[in-house]
């Protein structure tokens, strides 16, 4: 069943995480960050329709950006107990085959998705250089079966805007996606 992202509080400052990326091995943190501009913070996951219908374009959006002062990060909190396509070998194997230039990190305790207030996968959050939230909200317009083009629209908007220096519209529409798979209690 789909749901919408939570909608964090605009301005919110981003909460601190350290987590593995499941291809490098390698920990990343808020401070993995100092000195870009911006930071992305994707909640993706490997098997929810909503992030396979637009993960060809979270590619992009990694490669389109990776020579600028935009940091990128994604991080899957799924329980992979309930849900295996998501446990780390798996997201290993999506990020290698879409090529990923970002760290994709796996939050085993579910705490960093817990703090975000993350709902869905995907759920996109932007952050300026001081680390406070200036975009929550959708990709685009684009859905599994209605037929819009993926194309990022919403979410390159408003990261072009933040690397210029401009205002982002405060209007931003909620991301729809699957709900995370939290673990059972007991787990």
């Amino acid at each position: 069943m789909a749901m919408a992202s939570a909608m964090l509080p605009l301005g919110t400052p981003a909460p601190p995480f350290f987590l593995r990326d499941v291809v490098s091995g390698q920990v990343y943190s808020l401070d993995s960050f100092t000195g870009k501009t911006g930071l992305l913070i994707m909640f993706i996951c490997r098997h929810c329709p909503y992030v396979v219908h637009i993960e060809q374009e979270l590619a992009r959006i990694g490669h389109d950006y990776r020579d600028n002062s935009l940091g990128i990060i994604a991080i899957s909190s799924n329980d992979p107990v309930q849900y295996p396509e998501d446990a780390p070998p798996r997201l290993k194997e999506m990020a290698d085959r879409l090529g990923y230039t970002f760290p994709f990190c796996f939050d085993e305790t579910q705490d960093i998705a817990k703090t975000y207030r993350a709902t869905c996968t995907p759920d996109f959050y932007l952050f300026n250089q001081e680390r406070r939230l200036v975009y929550r909200g959708q990709l685009d317009d684009s859905r599994p079966g209605n037929g819009k083009p993926v194309t990022g629209r919403d979410l390159r908007d408003a990261i072009d805007a933040e690397l210029a220096g401009k205002p982002i519209d405060s209007n931003q529409k909620a991301s729809i996606g699957c709900s995370i798979k939290w673990k059972q209690v007991g787990e």
